[in-house]
């Protein structure tokens, strides 16, 4: 029993022995499953660390390149920049004048707006009082008012002065009855020049008015108002105002107030000129008859230098006279001063020859010197100049006259 006994004790101790070497070696080959296991984590992590220190490297050297070449940007953006400075400057510049120029642009747009609302009410006054003159110069009166008033101020832009040069609505009786030109001017040697200042205007006015819509109308009217301004000058010959003037020349000038008004007649009869002519009638426009009156204060400037030269002329003749006859005078006085020294001289010769040799046996009772008075050797210079002598004085005034 005690050998069995201690065979099972040896034998469950070498059980528990195996057992126990098993679980330990079950226990160690765990352990060693799981190193294994954390090794070959570690082994992974070593790997994904290397993969990372690689990774890390690599992004390393390529943010070290980016850097070096932002760093070169940055060096070449400098050297822009610093290049661009002046165009910056410029580009503020600029800038600046672009809003002085944009506000500028805005007064001015705010000007010319107001300018185009006054140029719209100018045009709508100038339109209405178009029309009232159109209306008012439709009227024969009226019309006859205007055309004296524009005669007037073109005859005063000449230089003319009223009841001096020229008169309006001069009334002279003739055969014919009275005659009242609407001016007459005066021409140097008493001659006068008759101005008319009458003229049709409504055919013309109803061409103006028909012109921007029809034009055939328009050219109907024209003809029209060359029809009634051949009239109006058959009118003026047949009244022949130069017959009631004072030595005017066969011819009267009617006036017409607007250039216009003489061209649209001429355009639409080329003839009326002449026609004109041949009824001793002369077309003026402003223009011409400033022209006219130019050559006519001309004519009057010669006029008075005629009339200075003839007064200069008759002052010279009298001049010359009077100098004859204070010649005359002075040669007088020469001879009297003459006549003077002789008889000085002759008093002097008598004092020495008779009167001083008795006076100096007197010497003994007064011992002083008798001086002799000395004589008088200048004479007068007499005039020697011909135009001092009456004679050649009479016949240089006889020469001039003729």
């Amino acid at each position: 029993m005690n050998g069995i006994g201690w065979l099972v004790a040896v034998l469950m101790l070498v059980v528990g022995a195996v057992v126990g070497a098993a679980a330990v070696a079950w226990v160690l080959l765990a352990r060693l499953r799981a190193a294994n296991e954390e090794a070959d984590a570690a082994h992974d992590r070593a790997s994904a660390l290397t993969a990372n220190f690689a990774a890390a490297d690599a992004e390393r050297r390529l943010l070290a390149s980016q850097n070096h070449a932002l760093a070169a940007q940055q060096g070449s953006d400098s050297h822009v920049l610093q290049a661009l400075g002046p165009v910056s400057e410029k580009l503020n510049a600029v800038q600046r004048q672009v809003s002085l120029l944009e506000r500028d642009r805005v007064e001015q747009y705010g000007q010319l707006a107001e300018q185009l609302r006054d140029a719209r009410d100018a045009d709508a006054k100038l339109l209405a009082t178009t029309s009232s003159l159109e209306a008012a110069l439709r009227s024969n009166s009226a019309r006859g008012k205007w055309g004296e008033v524009q005669l007037r101020r073109v005859v005063e832009s000449a230089g003319m002065l009223a009841h001096v040069d020229f008169s309006e609505q001069v009334h002279t009786s003739t055969d014919d009855g009275v005659h009242r030109p609407d001016m007459v001017v005066r021409l140097p040697g008493g001659k006068e020049l008759v101005l008319d200042a009458k003229v049709p205007l409504t055919a013309f006015l109803n061409a103006h008015d028909a012109g921007a819509t029809d034009s055939a109308a328009s050219a109907q009217h024209l003809a029209r108002h060359a029809k009634a301004v051949k009239a109006h000058i058959d009118a003026l010959a047949s009244k022949q105002y130069w017959t009631s003037a004072l030595n005017s020349p066969e011819l009267v000038i009617c006036f017409v107030p607007v250039e216009s008004i003489l061209s649209a007649a001429l355009n639409a009869d080329p003839d009326l000129l002449d026609y004109a002519m041949s009824k001793n009638v002369v077309l003026a426009s402003p223009i011409s008859l400033m022209a006219i009156l130019k050559a006519v204060a001309f004519s009057w400037r010669q006029d008075v230098l005629t009339e200075s030269a003839k007064e200069l002329f008759e002052l010279s003749a009298q001049l010359y006279t009077r100098l004859g006859t204070m010649g005359e005078a002075v040669s007088a006085v020469g001879v009297s001063l003459k006549t003077s020294v002789d008889r000085y001289n002759k008093l002097v010769g008598t004092l020495e020859a008779r009167v001083l040799p008795t006076a100096r046996k007197l010497n003994a009772l007064d011992p002083k010197t008798l001086e002799s008075p000395a004589q008088v050797k200048n004479t007068p210079r007499m005039l020697t100049a011909p135009e001092f002598h009456t004679t050649d004085i009479r016949s240089a005034d006889i020469d001039m006259a003729s």
